[in-house]
């Protein structure tokens, strides 16, 4: 029984296999490490056009990874997941950032630090928003792995700006120009 049923997972995961080989941008998006066929074709079919997300915060909303809020008087409470998204994908992006972080040392960097800030949970669904949010930057530009890394030194070298924030430093308490 164990071998039928290992023979059956092992022709559903070359089928798998041919249909994102099929599509090209799935294909872009298995170059990024921990990305395996399965995320890659979800993540392509459930996006669909990645030009219909303004930014990156939009991307995350649609997926139902970015945290509950409710605000009243100034005052900001965020809660747990919206989940407003597909389940499927929020759990295969989840897991490729398990793996993901293993490889890439930005992310990293990125998942240690939030690991140290938040705890477990919120490092893990952090990690998996990053890595969806440069999963759908792969698929709207067209662009591999490397091709991302290298725009990503790019910005670091040159000081442009970076993830929405501002193109020039200003003071903490000023809108001044710090020299």
């Amino acid at each position: 029984m164990y071998a039928r049923f290992e023979a059956e997972i092992e022709e559903l995961n070359e089928r798998v296999l041919e249909r994102a080989g099929e599509r090209p941008t799935a294909a872009l998006l298995m170059t990024h490490p921990g990305v395996g066929p399965i995320t890659a074709l979800a993540t392509d079919v459930f996006l669909g056009d990645p030009k219909r997300f303004r930014n990156g915060k939009a991307l995350a909303s649609y997926i139902g990874i970015i945290p509950r809020e409710n605000s009243s008087g100034g005052r900001q409470r965020l809660g747990g997941l919206t989940k407003q998204g597909h389940p499927l994908l929020r759990f295969l992006w989840c897991e490729a950032a398990a793996h993901a972080v293993r490889r890439d040392p930005e992310l990293r960097q990125f998942y240690r630090r939030k690991l140290v800030q938040k705890g477990l949970g919120k490092a893990r669904v952090a990690a998996a928003r990053k890595l969806g949010i440069r999963l759908w930057i792969m698929l709207r530009d067209q662009i591999d792995y490397q091709e991302f890394c290298r725009r990503g030194q790019m910005q670091q070298r040159s000081g442009a700006a970076c993830a929405g924030m501002p193109e020039r430093r200003y003071g903490a308490k000023s809108h001044r120009l710090i020299d």
